[in-house]
């Protein structure tokens, strides 16, 4: 699903990613853990073909990268990000977003027929966004705006699905409710294989069968999940020593 091998970017003299390798096979969902600055938005705008490495190779979906046409594979790939939020045009109707998600696109230029529109409301409503169709994005929640971009993302049946701090500004039930809506999509049949980028430990939910570590722009460590999320593992990757807490299978952490 996703190869990279030994890629070195920087910018500026700057090290942004150093000797950087990872491999994702398909069946694993992934977490990639680490604090701000760690490369880890770096790490997904190289996976999505919008920024090149300086050395190293990168293969997503079995393409090679500089020998592919990269617009057409993003097509494959979704991604959900705060950061895409502003690109959206804010008057624009909930289901308006949903249906860009076929294009590709930001905003919906093609023309849909009856058959896209009654697969997003089927979408939408698995989702539980269903009663924001004919909403305006600017007057949707932090939490409902999250729901219509995963919406928009599985609209196009993506192989991957990569999901960017979607937490990030949600209170404690929109942060929960939208863990659910992750938990289902990770147990549907065929369904994409997931990349969740955190810097919050207790938001791995157990549907995360392995963990990439980053710190300084490197892989600190990558595997198994119930092997790095350890109060040992925790603690050296931290830099501080870390107490640990399981309930309902997910790990809470507090600083000693």
């Amino acid at each position: 699903m996703i190869h990279i091998e030994n890629i070195h970017l920087y910018r500026n003299e700057k090290v942004i990613l150093k000797d950087f390798s990872w491999h994702v096979e398909k069946g694993q969902h992934w977490a990639i853990l680490g604090l701000n600055g760690s490369g880890k938005t770096t790490l997904l705008k190289v996976i999505n073909g919008y920024i090149w490495p300086n050395a190293g190779t990168v293969k997503v979906l079995g393409e090679t990268y500089g020998k592919t046409y990269i617009p057409k594979l993003r097509m494959r790939i979704g991604w959900v990000s705060n950061a895409m939020i502003d690109n959206f045009n804010m008057q624009d109707n909930a289901i308006e977003i949903v249906l860009s998600g076929m294009f590709g696109a930001l905003r919906l230029f093609e023309k849909v027929s009856d058959a896209d529109i009654k697969k997003a409301v089927e979408v939408m409503t698995h989702f539980n966004c269903a009663h924001l169709a004919n909403k305006t994005f600017e007057h949707l929640s932090q939490g409902e705006r999250q729901r219509v971009q995963i919406a928009r993302a599985i609209m196009a049946n993506p192989e991957i699905l990569i999901l960017d701090e979607p937490c990030g500004g949600l209170d404690l039930i929109e942060r929960e409710n939208l863990l659910q809506t992750i938990e289902q999509i990770s147990k549907q049949s065929g369904g994409p294989t997931l990349i969740y980028v955190t810097h919050h430990v207790e938001e791995i939910l157990p549907c995360f069968s392995h963990v990439l570590l980053m710190k300084d722009g490197q892989a600190y460590d990558q595997g198994n999940r119930q092997t790095l999320l350890t109060e040992q593992q925790l603690s050296a990757f931290f830099n501080t020593p870390i107490h640990l807490q399981m309930e309902r299978d997910r790990t809470w952490v507090a600083l000693k």
